[in-house]
């Protein structure tokens, strides 16, 4: 499987983006997808994540509840984060992944296909 994401870009604090992950080479519709964020420094972490189910049973990190929202469109193979309210700590590069299992997994090995990242940046 490939992914491809993008929509990353520059936005004030209080701005929106909304990233899209394009997935080929696989069935999309199989995976659950993740979106992951790393901020220079620190370690990569689990932003979002959503299954493949029909009732697309999400989660999210603590920090982001309440102002980002991931959705998938299979007939599109396409995984999307909506991300509201951002804050200057939202900054990082984000990254998507699949995962064959449907189960919850929250660290990067817990993933199986990985797209390149995508850089946002929020200025204060």
């Amino acid at each position: 499987v490939q992914l491809q994401a993008s929509g990353g870009g520059l936005v004030q604090t209080g701005g929106s983006l909304r990233l899209s992950c394009a997935a080929s080479g696989g069935t999309f519709s199989s995976y659950r997808m993740g979106w992951f964020r790393q901020a220079p420094g620190k370690e990569r972490e689990l932003v979002s994540s959503i299954n493949n189910w029909s009732d697309s049973t999400t989660n999210y990190a603590d920090s982001v509840k309440g102002r980002f929202t991931i959705s998938r469109d299979n007939a599109k193979n396409t995984v999307y984060l909506q991300m509201n309210s951002l804050k200057p700590e939202d900054t990082a590069v984000y990254y998507c992944a699949a995962r064959k299992s449907q189960t919850i997994a929250t660290k990067t090995y817990g993933y199986d296909y990985w797209g390149q990242g995508t850089q946002v940046t929020v200025s204060s």
